[in-house]
């Protein structure tokens, strides 16, 4: 590899697969975890130490199901399925559980939705308050294609619908996000 070559996903994925090799898994950590923060942050459900929390889990849960990475498949889109089954994992672990506030906020505030740390302008918390008042369907994949840049075909494997689907599901969305900011 000559100096500005970097290792591919795929590359760092066979070799922590087939020997353990921390570096490998120390790479791929620092180039996703940062996104699947995000990720995780623009669902708006979650605070920031939960996002983090989620990262974490989805890592270990890479590190778990290293041996079923299939050698030569795209490492970002199983990391994604693997971030997706987390976060629907927590979603309905919340649910069995119904956690309880500890920290006394006004409940004018929790109605208000957890806005995106990366959004910096008004526009941006503008365009994420109108996310989460799309249907969970449209903004998983509103959220996988605009902001994670996953192709249609990738975002369908993740959530387990036709391509088709999936595009109908973003049109609607993108549809459903014009007409929510166009009222504002």
């Amino acid at each position: 590899m000559g100096a500005g070559d970097e290792e591919s996903d795929e590359a760092l994925m066979e070799r922590y697969r087939a020997r353990g090799d921390e570096a490998a898994f120390a790479a791929l950590f620092s180039r996703y975890a940062g996104r699947l923060h995000a990720f995780f942050s623009r669902f708006g459900d979650r605070g920031p130490s939960d996002a983090a929390d989620l990262v974490q889990k989805t890592f270990l849960h890479v590190h778990r199901a290293r041996k079923d990475y299939q050698v030569g498949r795209p490492v970002r889109p199983w990391i994604y399925t693997i971030a997706l089954n987390v976060r629907r994992e927590e979603g309905r672990r919340r649910l069995r559980r119904k956690e309880i506030a500890v920290d006394m906020q006004d409940p004018a505030e929790l109605r208000e939705p957890m806005v995106d740390p990366v959004a910096s302008s008004a526009s941006d918390r503008l365009v994420q308050r109108a996310l989460m008042q799309l249907s969970e369907i449209q903004r998983e994949v509103i959220v996988l294609h605009w902001y994670d840049g996953l192709s249609f075909p990738e975002i369908a494997e993740l959530v387990g619908a036709t391509v088709s689907a999936v595009k109908v599901r973003a049109h609607r969305g993108y549809g459903e996000l014009r007409r929510i900011l166009g009222e504002r």
